[in-house]
């Protein structure tokens, strides 16, 4: 298996930011959008806090989630 950064992920990498919008319902829309603007699919919002100025979110997007097959597993033993 090629060795990378993304091969070493345990179980996913999370993206926090604030994003200036008008409601917490349009906060949530573009927490969804950026993840697919950055080529994720689909990301998880862990967090979301709206201020009246914008929300400060947290995205989570999951390499291996519970109960996959984990890549380290499937390497062979020396």
């Amino acid at each position: 298996m090629e060795t990378t950064a993304l091969n070493a992920v345990v179980d996913a990498v999370d993206i926090e930011t604030y994003l200036l919008c008008s409601d917490a319902k349009q906060g949530h829309a573009l927490a969804l959008q950026i993840g697919r603007e950055m080529n994720l699919g689909e990301v998880d919002v862990m967090f979301e806090e709206f201020d009246g100025y914008g929300v400060r979110l947290r995205l989570r997007k999951y390499v291996h989630r519970p109960a996959q097959r984990y890549r380290w597993l499937e390497q062979e033993a020396p």
